[in-house]
């Protein structure tokens, strides 16, 4: 891979993860309940998911999801029960569990941030139809695919956790309203919508990348 493509694919790499998302509201909510050291954990897993996503084009799953309209079904709805769940659980949220107060920020252990964010990246079937339309604009057939399969998975990846860090940081800055009852029910009432809206949008979409 030439230094001009490499460029251009870490270019489209910040395009494609500050776009607002799943991952972008997954990132903010755990920002504004944990902190950003804790709710971290959370990015890192969508990195992870990212990365399952990328090996699941590469192998070619994304074509049988891109094809098949029972297998592509049932992996959106997997994804949109999950982010409806994650929704539910975020705007029934006790204003307890998110006030600014060290001992009554929720103590989720750090695997289970991780795994919700590996869990919100790999139920997005969108995703790995993406990748599966992105992946070849930066492959050189004349040279080993799998040093660049490697490098554009780890420039996607990398790109992807440095924007969910200004997420979680952004998120994390505004933990201070949370010393009012009142914001905190409407942050979380906030969130919670924003994970559904994510998952309608992901109710309607279509079998093609549009």
């Amino acid at each position: 891979m030439s230094l001009s493509v490499w460029l251009t694919l870490f270019a489209a790499s910040w395009a494609i993860s500050i776009s607002p998302g799943p991952g972008a509201v997954a990132s903010m909510s755990s920002g504004l309940r944990f902190g950003f050291k804790r709710g971290y954990w959370n990015a890192i897993g969508l990195a992870i998911g990212l990365a399952i996503q990328f090996v699941i084009s590469v192998i070619g799953v994304g074509a049988l999801l891109a094809t098949s309209e029972t297998a592509f079904n049932i992996v959106k709805w997997a994804g949109v029960l999950y982010l409806i769940y994650l929704g539910y659980k975020q705007y029934r949220s006790p204003v307890a569990m998110i006030r600014l107060e060290q001992d009554s920020i929720p103590n989720t252990p750090a695997h289970k941030l991780v795994m919700q964010g590996i869990l919100v990246n790999i139920m997005n079937p969108k995703g790995a139809i993406f990748l599966l339309a992105v992946i070849p604009q930066f492959l050189d057939l004349s040279q080993p695919l799998l040093i660049q399969y490697a490098l554009i998975a780890t420039t996607l990846c990398a790109v992807d956790l440095a924007v969910m860090a200004v997420y979680t940081g952004l998120a994390a800055k505004v933990m201070h309203l949370m010393r009012n009852p009142h914001h905190a029910a409407r942050m979380n009432k906030f969130f919670g919508v924003l994970f559904i809206l994510a998952a309608l949008f992901m109710a309607g979409m279509g079998q093609k990348l549009g």
